[in-house]
């Protein structure tokens, strides 16, 4: 039996995931060397290596390949810590970092999640599957003391890069680690079901402009907003076309965005889940479930391997955000939200090192001394194991919205509920107008009252709940929907409403009451021209009845006795998305100010949630 130890876009460099208060000095217990591995192409790769002093016995070795800098640079400049936790740089690997093609101090020319080429016919196509097997070739023949065992690992686009390093099929490679890991653009961060995350768009310039040489310095600038504000930053730029001031012709990924706003070959060619088939080394994937940059990767990376390959894969999801797994945090929080102390050193400790280590020192015998699912119910706030993700006894359960509630039984009369979404009043997906860095991360808990309030936005909810209903699997939305426009977003929303005598959070939140928090558990958004095929975009007919289809990312979540659920719907979502115009133009990228378009928009009775409950 395949075994599945379950427990998730951006960064500046790798170093914002690592064990910042570490007490165990890498410079006293490992030596660094640089190097520059030379490609079948002739480029050559900056490569550091961190190998453990005490040379009495041999060690495997722990790669991650990055866009993000392998800094510090110099032979006598250590990270803080190295390898994915100090649990692991105790125990004793050799921890390898490797700028990837075109980035920082390595050659060649950098292709934003460069297609893998699955036929090669000369030394001249590479891909980063090519420059893995090599990378890897090199440092087994050369690194000294190794096992000859290689595992890698990397958080956000890191991740990506692991998820390719299963293509490389080099023999040596023998576990992967792909956390975060992004599998597809047009799925997760700059979109989510063909919406452009405008909220992303700050970061564009990260990997839109090509160096001229090598460099340890930054060659691009994010830019300056002006304000802290990004809704009325975003509401005074107007369309998006009105952007491109801010960027020169250089930027190549804004203009990749702008000219291929639909799922063309473009982006098909660069989604990595299509080849992951007949995978050999054993992999564990991990993610957030609050993961607001990369959580559709995660998922469908494990469920791709589930389906195509017989090796060992392993998913881990639990309570963080982007990263949060990798930090040496003594609570997690989301938010508003606490979910625990330690969670992330029990990851650390329990789960990360004991994968590692059996598949790379251990040689992957005794595979059945590992829990098979390992998840963490947000509900409850606690671990479960289970056999199979999803668990074997749970089942689709339809929930109807109809007349503001949220039922199990089928409406007897349908009818509709409307609203008029106005493109110049958008609903704010956060009240929290001061983000930090270049992606909102916290939002993905936040108190949905505000929203609830508005007249654009569209409540259905249950009554108390009498007892436990703990989801584990997926979300389907089924709505029939009608618009008075020509195309919508349609945003679906599943909120936790706490009860009146919950307890505060002082901790966390000292000002903050919890009684009655509408805590978020999950949401998404289908730009509706897509609602048939994310290729060929097509208009609504204005005020035809139609179906609208929108998955839910998994969720393991109890909502508690006494709590009630809710469902938020909605057709803007600002600035966490761009403005649909609601008149249906080719390209959104393009569109005018005189295209947006204010609509009225209908949800009928027989739309309904599918959810999937642990019975």
């Amino acid at each position: 039996m395949k075994k599945l130890l379950f427990v998730a876009f951006l960064v500046l460099s790798t170093s914002l995931f690592a064990q910042n208060n570490s007490l165990y000095a890498v410079s006293e217990n490992y030596t660094k060397k640089e190097v520059h591995i030379k490609m079948r192409d002739g480029a050559s790769l900056y490569t550091v290596i961190y190998t453990p002093k005490d040379q009495s016995k041999k060690y495997p070795i722990i790669m991650q390949r990055t866009p993000y800098s392998c800094a510090p640079y110099g032979p006598n400049e250590f990270k803080k810590s190295i390898g994915p936790s100090e649990t692991m740089m105790k125990e004793g690997y050799i921890v390898v970092y490797q700028d990837v093609r075109g980035r920082w101090m390595s050659d060649g020319l950098y292709d934003n999640m460069r297609a893998f080429i699955p036929n090669k016919k000369s030394k001249t196509e590479v891909d980063e599957a090519s420059d893995t097997y090599d990378t890897i070739d090199w440092l087994v023949k050369n690194a000294a003391n190794n096992n000859g065992n290689v595992g890698t690992w990397g958080i956000s686009y890191p991740g990506f890069y692991a998820t390719y390093s299963l293509l490389s099929r080099h023999p040596a490679l023998k576990a992967v680690s792909p956390q975060a890991c992004i599998s597809d653009f047009f799925f997760d961060d700059f979109h989510h079901n063909g919406a452009y995350l405008l909220s992303y768009w700050k970061a564009t310039p990260l990997f839109g402009i090509q160096k001229k040489e090598r460099t340890t310095k930054s060659w691009y600038t994010l830019p300056d907003l002006g304000t802290k504000d990004d809704y009325q930053f975003f509401m005074d730029a107007g369309p998006l076309s009105n952007l491109d001031k801010f960027y020169g012709k250089d930027n190549e990924f804004w203009q990749q965005l702008k000219d291929h706003s639909s799922y063309d070959e473009f982006w098909q060619k660069r989604g990595i889940l299509q080849h992951l088939k007949d995978i050999k080394p054993a992999v564990m994937t991990v993610g957030g479930w609050f993961d607001a940059e990369d959580l559709y990767g995660p998922l469908n990376t494990y469920q791709t391997i589930e389906k195509t390959s017989k090796n060992y894969n392993t998913i881990v999801m639990g309570p963080w955000s982007h990263g949060d797994w990798a930090r040496n945090t003594a609570t997690a929080t989301i938010g508003n939200i606490k979910f625990g102390d330690s969670v992330s050193s029990f990851y650390q400790k329990n789960i990360e090192a004991n994968f590692f280590r059996h598949f790379l020192k251990e040689n992957g015998k005794d595979s059945n001394k590992l829990p098979e699912a390992y998840v963490f119910d947000t509900g409850v706030k606690d671990w479960k194991t289970y056999d199979v993700w999803p668990p074997k006894n749970a089942a689709k359960e339809s929930f109807y919205l109809a007349n503001d509630k949220l039922m199990t039984s089928v409406p007897i009369e349908f009818g509709f509920q409307e609203f008029i979404s106005d493109p110049k009043k958008p609903v704010p997906f956060t009240e929290d107008i001061n983000q930090k860095g270049i992606t909102p991360r916290k939002y993905m808990t936040d108190d949905q009252r505000f929203s609830a309030r508005r007249p654009d936005v569209i409540v259905y909810e249950t009554e108390v709940l009498k007892d436990n209903m703990t989801l584990a699997g997926d979300i389907l939305a089924q709505l029939q929907v009608s618009t008075s426009g020509t195309d919508a977003d349609w945003i679906v929303k599943v909120i936790d409403v706490f009860p009146s005598d919950e307890p505060e959070t002082i901790e966390v939140a000292p000002y903050l009451k919890m009684s009655n928090y509408h805590m978020m558990v999950r949401s998404e958004v289908m730009r509706g021209r897509f609602r048939n095929s994310f290729i060929n975009p097509e208009p609504f007919v204005a005020n035809q009845k139609t179906a609208v289809n929108i998955k839910l990312q998994d969720v393991m979540h109890t909502f508690k006795k006494g709590h009630k659920i809710q469902i938020q719907i909605q057709s803007t979502w600002f600035p966490l998305i761009d403005l649909n115009p609601q008149t249906f133009v080719d390209n959104i990228f393009y569109a005018k100010s005189e295209d947006f378009k204010k609509q009225t928009h209908r949800v009928y009775d027989d739309s309904k949630i599918i959810f999937t409950v642990v019975k």
